[in-house]
């Protein structure tokens, strides 16, 4: 009796392991896919962050590195992405009582072409955008500056997975 309780129990946490490993807790679904190729997104805005353009493309593909098991390629990946940022914008926020800005805010625009070889269908070309406020009295250089590139870059990087392979 122990015995078919005890080869149950195995050929039920092996049916539950193999249902899960087919679930990613990431989000993301590559397919069929084992590469990808990420081409560098030159800045192209009005103003230009000189370390922006390299920053972004190396933190794309750590994110698709980290969160799927595709291997990166130079040509011919399977996904495929490129683009370029469009824009990098500083305006005034807020105002005080006397008619100057409280607050600034950076935002930067990536317009993203992403080819899905396996699946033409899922194929997009988009704009993706986000900002981040900053104190108007504040320089945008040093911390201030690599505060605000990094939240939007986190947040940019995160919503063109989510729409590259998570679909959302």
């Amino acid at each position: 009796m122990k015995k078919i309780f005890y080869i149950a129990s195995f050929f039920i946490s092996l049916l539950f392991f193999i249902a899960c490993g087919a679930y990613s807790f990431t989000g993301g679904s590559t397919g069929d896919a084992k590469t990808l190729q990420i081409d560098f997104f030159p800045n192209q805005a009005a103003l230009v962050e000189p370390s922006l353009s390299q920053t972004f493309t190396q933190e794309l593909i750590d994110l698709f590195t980290r969160q799927t098991n595709l291997t990166t390629v130079k040509s011919n990946g399977d996904l495929y992405f490129s683009g370029e940022i469009t824009n990098y914008r500083v305006t005034p926020m807020s105002a005080t009582s006397d008619q100057t800005a409280a607050q600034n805010r950076l935002t930067i625009t990536v317009n993203v072409r992403f080819e899905n070889k396996l699946v033409e269908k899922d194929n997009f070309e988009k704009q993706f955008s986000f900002y981040s406020d900053f104190a108007a009295d504040a320089q945008l250089t040093g911390s201030v500056l690599d505060a605000a590139l990094e939240e939007i870059i986190e947040r940019l990087t995160q919503d063109i997975f989510n729409a590259s392979v998570a679909k959302w």
